[in-house]
């Protein structure tokens, strides 16, 4: 092999593996490619009845991927679910959404947490701990405020 082919392989080789790199940084796990999520605004209305309660949050997402809300767990209730609300029908789901650079807000009117099987009535000034979790983040831990029944958050 003469030593201009060497060398104009030893460039290609060189340009070659710059290119990889770039490619491969651009790949890389900057966090644009991972759900980044907080949550916001949670609260439970002091509830009328002694064995159910609603719940509300706002989960905002930073992330460039989207993630979901697969359920919530807290001592206060046996139970915790899901639900969508179009109109006035409210439906049971699996899961909530939580889209990248966006919000799942749930809010009164819309879609909320249903905790059934209480352990006790919580009363206004109570904190409840909630535990949310999600299809491809972390587990969020929150303590959640008790509220009058009639609270409507500011926005």
């Amino acid at each position: 092999m003469t030593a201009p082919a060497a060398g104009a392989r030893r460039a290609a080789a060189a340009a070659l593996g710059l290119a990889l790199a770039a490619a491969l940084a651009g790949c890389g796990g900057g966090g644009d490619d991972r759900p980044e999520l907080s949550v916001s605004g949670a609260y439970v209305p002091q509830p009328p009845t002694p064995d159910m309660a609603a719940g509300y949050v706002t989960v905002t997402n930073k992330g460039g991927a989207a993630d979901r809300l697969t359920s919530v767990t807290t001592p206060l209730a046996a139970e915790v679910t899901m639900h969508t609300t179009t109109g006035t029908r409210m439906k049971r789901v699996a899961s909530l959404k939580v889209p990248a650079d966006g919000e799942l807000r749930l809010a009164t009117g819309g879609d909320h947490l249903m905790l059934t099987n209480l352990t006790h009535k919580p009363k206004v000034g109570d904190k409840v701990s909630f535990t949310l979790h999600f299809a491809s983040s972390d587990p969020i831990e929150i303590k959640v405020p008790v509220e009058p029944t009639t609270y409507r958050p500011k926005d």
